[in-house]
């Protein structure tokens, strides 16, 4: 879901959308390799954004119905060209807010939500309204990271305080950069049963040139570049420490570089 400004650390501008597509590819097998939803279930993707999900959501389950929704207008105008470029018939647009739904209770079969949670101040309260829009036997389909699980060679103390910066400032926004690490007792205490939770890790080293680029350099990386000026601005560190932080997690990306990180992905079921 596209968070509210204030929510969002990392911005809404073309930079931001390039990363989130490199972003997209980079989980792209991690993430969907084992999604698939049943011939003609109607499924609720929570929060699609730009839509960076939402192809391959409806392009792997052609008979399923996506039905996609967004706080942003801007968001939902290029999900929808995005799908429409794809040529991809089975998903349906909606302008609306997590916490205001226009869908009538127990009415989808499945429920994907993916980079979301880490936005909100409340996810429990946020997976608890979405569990009230599930049919009995439903799931729930929940993709997270968790930046404390970010090591790489070279090792450097400036690039994790750098990253410690960017996991400040989504604290001070109300969200949380580790939420990844929490998905099993969220999902469970939000009354979800038979919940499964499975790490799914990126490794990147000089045999990956792909995943270098557009992991190492274009997704995590730029992440943490983008918050710079507000991480300096709050005196969270200095220009010289941060761009040290930065050139170190660039040096990762290098053919001798190694750089891992985790993502979540948990699955819950309504009874």
């Amino acid at each position: 879901m596209t968070p509210s400004p204030q929510n969002y650390i990392h911005g809404y501008d073309a930079r931001e959308g390039a990363r989130l597509q490199a972003q997209a590819w980079s989980v792209l097998d991690l993430l969907h390799a084992d999604t698939r939803f049943s011939h003609g279930a109607r499924v609720l993707e929570v929060g699609c954004g730009t839509g960076a999900q939402t192809t391959t959501l409806a392009r792997n389950n052609p008979d399923a119905h996506i039905v996609a929704f967004d706080r942003s207008e801007s968001s939902l105008a290029q999900a929808r060209d995005r799908v429409a470029a794809a040529r991809l018939p089975n998903v349906q647009f909606h302008l609306a807010d997590l916490f205001e739904l226009p869908f009538e209770e127990r009415s989808f079969d499945d429920i994907f939500v993916c980079f979301v949670l880490e936005h909100l101040e409340d996810p429990l309260w946020a997976l608890r309204v979405l569990r009230t829009l599930l049919k009995p036997g439903g799931t729930i389909t929940v993709f997270e990271g968790d930046h404390g699980s970010a090591y790489f060679h070279p090792q450097s103390a400036h690039a994790d305080a750098a990253i410690a910066c960017q996991v400040a400032l989504q604290q001070r926004a109300g969200g949380n950069a580790m939420i990844g690490r929490q998905l099993y007792p969220l999902l469970t205490s939000a009354g979800f049963r038979d919940v499964q939770v499975s790490p799914r890790m990126v490794y990147v080293d000089g045999s990956r040139p792909e995943l270098i680029e557009a992991f190492t350099r274009r997704t995590f990386t730029a992440m943490i570049e983008g918050v710079r000026d507000r991480a300096i601005a709050s005196g969270l560190s200095t220009p010289a420490e941060f761009d040290r932080g930065i050139d170190d997690l660039y040096r990762t990306a290098a053919s001798d570089g190694v750089f891992c990180y985790t993502f979540f992905k948990g699955i819950g079921r309504e009874s």
